[in-house]
């Protein structure tokens, strides 16, 4: 199975059809008046199709087991084409399109074990996913592509050259495939004057954003939080939640950090964890989605 653990939670909804096509209008009068031999041909459907989305996983190999926490069940009569619309929500790290698909399949199926006694020449066609949304293609392109990003490892251990940045280069790799342009890379000490420099010179600049990564715990040398809490006009406490709430669900330790979020003028200022897999953890938490601040400071409404 694809490894999701990275992901975030979100809404997910997915809607699928799928049409039965009957062979004869006695057949469609038999549902509409409930003298089908079997029973009730839409209600016993929606019940298989209830029923059969919750087993998805338990059919296809590599669909995640998810929590499914809405279905919905639309049947549309148009001459002796019966359309299903089957809608599945879930707040979840993955999608529910095969769900879907899965789900109006079953349904059509049910119908067709229902109504093959008194008509022989049913087909079902047409399946396929008329919509999803929760994902992150609904929001690709709404971020601007002509953003730059500076990102500063601060570190007296890897700026003497004894040990080697793995947590900057995480950052660059997540920017970069946000399509974030990496104005500057730069190694510098646990130093309070340089870290603010650097922030300085790159809001000066019109850099669009400042990722620093580094000195947010709780040793005497971490003093990134320190260095900048005092030039930000202003701090975003959720995207600082985010991070840690993110983190905490895959190590205890993340409560223990001290990251940052704010702006100076139109800069978005962050501070992240100095280790590979906090920094990684922390990029995973907020991107892309924090790249719509950069909407909302140019004036953008919301949608």
């Amino acid at each position: 199975m694809v490894d999701i653990t990275h992901k975030s939670t979100t809404l997910r909804t997915a809607t699928a059809q799928a049409v039965v096509k009957v062979s004869k209008s006695e057949t469609i009068e038999a549902i509409k008046n409930d003298t089908v031999p079997k029973g009730h041909v839409f209600a016993m459907s929606k019940a298989a199709g209830l029923l059969g989305v919750k087993r998805t996983p338990d059919i296809l190999p590599d669909c995640h087991p998810l929590p499914i926490e809405f279905t919905g069940v639309e049947y549309d009569i148009n001459g002796l084409e019966i359309t299903v619309l089957f809608t599945v929500k879930t707040i979840y790290k993955t999608g529910v399109e095969v769900e879907a698909m899965h789900g109006a399949s079953v349904v059509a199926l049910n119908m067709y074990d229902m109504l093959k006694p008194i008509d022989k020449g049913i087909e079902i066609h047409a399946i396929k996913l008329l919509e999803k949304k929760g994902g992150k293609s609904d929001f690709r392109d709404r971020f601007r592509k002509d953003l730059k990003a500076a990102v500063v490892v601060c570190s007296d251990t890897i700026s003497a050259g004894h040990k080697e940045d793995k947590a900057g280069k995480a950052i660059i790799e997540k920017l970069e495939s946000c399509d974030v342009k990496i104005s500057e890379y730069v190694i510098i000490p646990d130093e309070i004057e340089d870290i603010q420099a650097k922030a300085k010179q790159y809001e000066a600049e019109g850099i669009d954003m400042v990722i620093y990564t580094g000195g947010t715990g709780l040793s005497g040398r971490d003093v990134t939080p320190e260095a900048l809490i005092p030039l930000l006009d202003r701090r975003i406490p959720g995207i600082e939640e985010a991070i840690r709430n993110y983190g905490q669900d895959r190590t205890p330790f993340s409560m223990l950090s001290r990251s940052v979020a704010g702006t100076i003028k139109d800069t978005l200022i962050l501070a992240l964890p100095g280790s590979t897999n906090g920094a990684k953890e922390s990029m995973d938490a907020i991107f892309p989605a924090v790249l719509h601040s950069f909407r909302i400071l140019k004036g953008a409404r919301h949608d």
